[in-house]
């Protein structure tokens, strides 16, 4: 089983956790509400487990330009 991390808006992988037995306590998925938990983990047929999150770059962009929160998808 893997955990890979991949960008909501870009799509770039930001990381992968390769291990058999993953606490996903301590990556803090406990702390998640039910509705985030839908949006941001998807439980892949292979046993891997993928979390959408954010990666610098994008973070970087929707800092300089807080109006993009607004708008399902900012990369054209």
């Amino acid at each position: 089983m893997s955990i890979v991390y991949n960008c909501r808006h870009c799509g770039q992988n930001i990381g992968k956790l390769d291990n058999q037995m993953i606490d996903t306590s301590l990556l803090g998925f406990n702390q998640l509400s039910e509705k985030e938990k839908e949006e941001m983990i998807q439980y892949r047929d292979n046993g891997d487990v993928l979390v959408i999150a954010i990666c610098e770059s994008c973070e970087e962009t929707l800092g300089r330009n807080p109006h993009y929160h607004e708008l399902d998808h900012f990369l054209q």
